[in-house]
Parts: C-alpha cells; sequence; structure tokens
C-alpha cells in the first residue's frame, strides 16, 4: 500500500514536471526558513516582556534536535532503503540521500519545531504546522520517501515536541533566563527604534 500511493504521486509528478521542481525548490529552502523562523520568535519577543516566545524558541530547535537524535536510534534497528533505491522507475528531483529511507528527517525535524511552537502559540503554531506538513508531504512529492516514512516523522516529531514541553520546560526555562541576559541588551534598540515609528 505504501508503495502504490508512492508510486500513483510518483507518476503524476513525472507527468507534471514544473510542480515537481517547484517543491525541489521547497524541500531546499523550506527546513533551513523554518529553523530561522524558530530562531526568529526569540527576537519577537519584546525584552522584558515574558520568556512564552523565547520558551517557544527553544523548545522548537530542541525538539527538532531530539528528533533527528531519535531518528538515528530508530534507523540503527531498521535500515529502510529509499525508494529509488529499491524501486528503480522512480523518479527523484533534488538529491539522491543514501541514509535510511524510515523516519524522514525533514518531516521529523519539521513538526518537532511546529508542534513545540503550537504548543505555545496556537496562531504561530498552526502557521508552523502548514509549513511543516508542505515540506512533510514534498519528500514524498520529489521522490525521496514513502508516506509512511513521513507519516512516522510526524509522529517522532510530536513525541518529541510532548517530551521537551513537557519534560525539559523546567530547564529550558532556566537556559532562557540565563540566555536572555545576553540577547535582551541587544535587540533592545532595535525594539526601542521600533517602538518609535
Amino acid at each position: 500500500m505504501d508503495y502504490r500511493i508512492y508510486h500513483a504521486v510518483n507518476d503524476f509528478f513525472a507527468d507534471h514536471r514544473w510542480l515537481a521542481h517547484v517543491f525541489s525548490a521547497v524541500e531546499l529552502v523550506g527546513p533551513v526558513l523554518l529553523g530561522i523562523a524558530a530562531f526568529g520568535l526569540w527576537l519577537l519577543a519584546r525584552p522584558g516582556s515574558g520568556i512564552r516566545l523565547k520558551l517557544a524558541s527553544a523548545s522548537a530547535l530542541a525538539s527538532a534536535a531530539l528528533a533527528l537524535l531519535v531518528n538515528r536510534v530508530i534507523a540503527s534497528f531498521w535500515d529502510r532503503p529509499r525508494p529509488y533505491e529499491t524501486h528503480a522507475g522512480a523518479h527523484v528531483w533534488g538529491g539522491r540521500s543514501h541514509d535510511p529511507s524510515f523516519p524522514s528527517d525533514h518531516a521529523s525535524a519539521a513538526y518537532g519545531i511546529a508542534f513545540a511552537v503550537f504548543f505555545f502559540d496556537r496562531l504561530a503554531g498552526a502557521l508552523f504546522l502548514a509549513a511543516a506538513t508542505l515540506i512533510a508531504a514534498g519528500r514524498v512529492f520529489v521522490g525521496a520517501h514513502y508516506p509512511a516514512d513521513v507519516l512516522a516523522g510526524c509522529a517522532v516529531g510530536l513525541a518529541c515536541a510532548v517530551v521537551v514541553v513537557r519534560l525539559a520546560r523546567p530547564f529550558l526555562s532556566a537556559c532562557v533566563r540565563l540566555l536572555e541576559r545576553v540577547t535582551d541588551p541587544l535587540v533592545a534598540p532595535a525594539w526601542r527604534l521600533f517602538g518609535r515609528r
């Protein structure tokens, strides 16, 4: 069933190559932009206004890191080949990786970031989740993963976000309070300038 869905999607994008190239570009820049956006939440927090957005930023990045670590552990037990390694007729747009296909690192990290943000801010989190879904679906669209790989990545990302937000929150809160002593004085002039306009 997993391959049948992959094959149908792959054939569709082979017939609509322009769309495949669009998603190839999304796959190239999407994960980087999502990580930058997660870091950007820290800068959106006005100095002295509380740590909610800063904690969301720190939790998002920690969730992504944990998700990638969990993927390494899973891959050490189950080395599922990429679809284009198993099926010679598969079309691929973009680079060909030879690391395990299951679960998708892109999906795991993207959903780890998105769910962590969602737990702190529903509106921002919904935007992050939409971006994560675009990135995850794109992995199938460009021929890099089976659908189950990205669904597993979503589950890993969600689980890691829950662990980070629920269990690591006291530790991250302490880290945020220490780090904001350095960053707040640096961003405060920009906030004062912005506030005058």
